[in-house]
């Protein structure tokens, strides 16, 4: 590979294939040499772009794999073997940062988890923020609470959920205050955000990382997305893993629309996504942002 005639870009992209067909994680020296970069050059910028590093990147993939077999109802023994594990003990190494739980509590629908939750008023109607003790694991946009509940529910069907009202969690202030920001109703700075708590791919992470760096007040067509990720044929994949985004707003797969330019759909609704790109079309144009709720959020 000579990568030293060619954008950091196209040899990142290179590395990122070689892990994806790369049964056994290759290791940074060997990626390194294949990229002409020196080992800490190529960790700090494959980092940059693709939001972990390259083993990180090795380990999500199979989590991945891992976890559509889980989902298809395989065993814990055969979905861990049949994604290249080596052994069981890998996988219950990493399962609570990538899978937020064990396999077997994944596969059970969430048995043994813990999710605390909060819900709020916006403008594009009801917020829920729900947490685990790792981090945020779900942000939603309903019209009331009861369909908000029932959505959470249904995603962690078996986990132990609990409502906080009085005192709400630090995390879930951060995020809410976060996107009361982002919505107008505050000018105070936005706060930082919290570690995230969402099993996904390692395309799926792709995908999401890509969405944050999407400027407010631009949209791009899922081809395009696919293009800039080099993967051109992968505009449906692309919108696939924008519908499996938990983190409205956060992750903002409300700038993605149809290649005619029309909005297409969005998890939480059509009109609330046009509402959302009028919003910061508006203020990246100098204008105002929607308006204040006509009370505070309770």
């Amino acid at each position: 590979m000579n990568a030293r005639k060619q954008p950091v870009e196209t040899t990142l992209e290179q590395i990122r294939r070689q892990i994806e067909c790369a049964d056994q994680a290759p290791t940074l020296l060997a990626l390194a040499q294949a990229a002409c970069l020196s080992p800490g050059h190529l960790q700090r910028a494959f980092r940059r772009r693709y939001g972990m590093s390259p083993a990180e990147y090795h380990r999500a993939r199979r989590f991945g794999q891992l976890k559509v077999a889980l989902r298809d109802g395989a065993d814990v023994t055969t979905a861990v073997y049949g994604a290249g594990f080596g052994s069981g003990s890998r996988v219950y190494e990493h399962s609570d940062r990538l899978l937020g739980m064990t396999p077997a509590s994944y596969r059970a629908g969430g048995a043994g988890a813990s999710i605390r939750y909060t819900t709020t008023g916006t403008v594009l109607g009801r917020l829920l923020v729900a947490t685990t003790a790792r981090g945020i694991c779900a942000v939603t946009l309903g019209d009331d609470d009861a369909e908000l509940e029932a959505r959470l529910a249904g995603e962690f069907p078996r986990a132990a959920r609990e409502r906080v009202d009085n005192g709400r969690e630090e995390w879930l202030d951060a995020v809410i205050a976060r996107i009361a920001h982002e919505l107008g109703w505050s000018d105070v700075a936005t706060p930082a955000l919290p570690p995230l708590d969402v099993a996904a791919t390692a395309f799926q992470w792709r995908v999401w990382n890509a969405l944050t760096r999407i400027a407010p007040g631009t949209t791009r067509s899922y081809g395009e997305l696919a293009a800039e990720l080099g993967k051109p044929q992968a505009a449906r994949a692309i919108g696939r893993a924008c519908g499996s985004n938990r983190l409205a707003l956060i992750v903002p797969c409300h700038r993605i629309v149809r290649e005619d330019g029309s909005p297409g759909g969005w998890r939480w609704g059509v009109e609330r996504k046009r509402q959302l790109l009028d919003r910061e079309q508006r203020q990246a144009a100098g204008g105002t942002a929607l308006g204040r709720p006509a009370c505070p959020p309770a």
